[in-house]
């Protein structure tokens, strides 16, 4: 699977908000993502005062994570029981559905020490290619900020570019065209500030100018050589040539908070301000299927492609008909912060928590919610 508020409650759906309620919210919500992740990574990332440090005592861990000033940035579910969670505080990685999990960067002198870790992503035709960014947490950096990569899904990982050379890297989306693509978003160029690699991060290339200032998702669709959809607070638009040329797709009108897909040829579920919509032409048009709520973010089962989960501020839900209708799940208790859906069974979705970093799988054959958080 590739992926990519509230108001006041209908009767006829109790759990979940009003479009057209919450329009107004959603859009202010959009036009401020892109500032709040900035500033997320701003008060994520640490740096050198320049003033002493006194000895304080080590918090306490209260997780196999870690401590509970640690949250999650992104979170991968792939094949063969592959888990990788990258957090403020290590990356992650589990080979048996969560049963177990070890460091395999940003621990004590690991590679990424004392850096955070966000934008997880691996290439959309080998999910060995694995991508992720960093950032200063340690007030003393150990190693070098920028982008790095792996070849055997998250087990070993590599700088593959430093921000210096780059400039403030927003985000990462590994490619469509060949194995070592991958495309960087650098915020601080605006609608300039899409780039594309050919080589695994090693060297960039401009793309074309984008439609938008800024975007809140680009999703690189799979099977689809050049094919690349962007979301932002002003709709959503497409290329079929790598970015450098762009269509609005008028269809779509408000923000566009997340966009997802099952895989190649697959349907396109994009979520935002007027609801759900689908594409089934690999994102040429867009119809409504689900106008009764604002959701935000959106993942769609891999193995069954009909089968959405959304993830609201208060709750999650689910889907069996393409997004037409949805059910409320369990409540789970703690900061709701990433959803991925499991890549070979439709009736499991994962769940990241935050302050502190948790994980939760939910199955559908017994509506209930298993704890896969290491113990401390």
């Amino acid at each position: 699977m590739y992926t990519d508020l509230t108001a006041r409650e209908r009767s006829t759906h109790p759990a979940i908000p009003r479009a057209g309620s919450s329009g107004r919210v959603l859009r202010s919500f959009v036009a401020i993502l892109m500032a709040g992740v900035l500033l997320m990574l701003a008060a994520c990332g640490g740096g050198d005062t320049g003033v002493a440090e006194t000895a304080t005592p080590a918090p306490a861990r209260v997780n196999g994570f870690g401590t509970a000033a640690n949250h999650p940035h992104s979170m991968l579910a792939l094949p063969n029981k592959v888990l990788l969670l990258a957090t403020h505080y290590g990356l992650f990685r589990s080979e048996d559905n969560g049963a177990t999990w070890k460091v395999t960067a940003g621990g004590a002198g690991q590679l990424m020490d004392g850096m955070m870790t966000y934008s997880l992503t691996n290439n959309t035709l080998n999910d060995q290619h694995l991508y992720v960014l960093t950032q200063q947490v340690a007030p003393t950096l150990k190693g070098t900020l920028g982008l790095y990569t792996s070849a055997d899904q998250g087990r070993t990982w590599k700088l593959s570019n430093a921000s210096a050379t780059l400039g403030n890297i927003f985000m990462a989306a590994g490619g469509n065209d060949t194995a070592d693509q991958v495309y960087i978003y650098l915020n601080d160029l605006g609608p300039l500030g899409l780039k594309v690699s050919m080589d695994g991060g090693q060297h960039f290339t401009d793309t074309g100018k984008l439609p938008f200032s800024s975007f809140t998702k680009l999703l690189v669709v799979p099977g689809a050589p050049g094919h690349l959809l962007v979301g932002s607070s002003d709709g959503l638009a497409r290329s079929s040539d790598g970015g450098q040329h762009w269509e609005v797709i008028k269809s779509i009108t408000g923000a566009v908070l997340s966009l997802t897909t099952p895989g190649p040829k697959g349907p396109i579920y994009a979520s935002g301000d007027a609801g759900i919509y689908v594409s089934h032409d690999g994102g040429t048009t867009f119809s409504p299927v689900y106008t009764k709520s604002s959701l935000g973010e959106i993942v769609v089962a891999p193995s069954q492609p009909q089968v959405l989960y959304a993830k609201t501020g208060t709750a999650i839900y689910r889907s069996a008909d393409g997004g037409h209708t949805w059910n409320t799940l369990p409540r789970v208790k703690g900061n709701m912060y990433s959803l991925a859906a499991e890549p070979t069974n439709p009736e499991q979705v994962y769940l990241s928590l935050s302050y502190p970093t948790e994980v939760y799988r939910f199955d559908q054959s017994n509506q209930s919610w298993t704890s896969l958080t290491p113990k401390p």
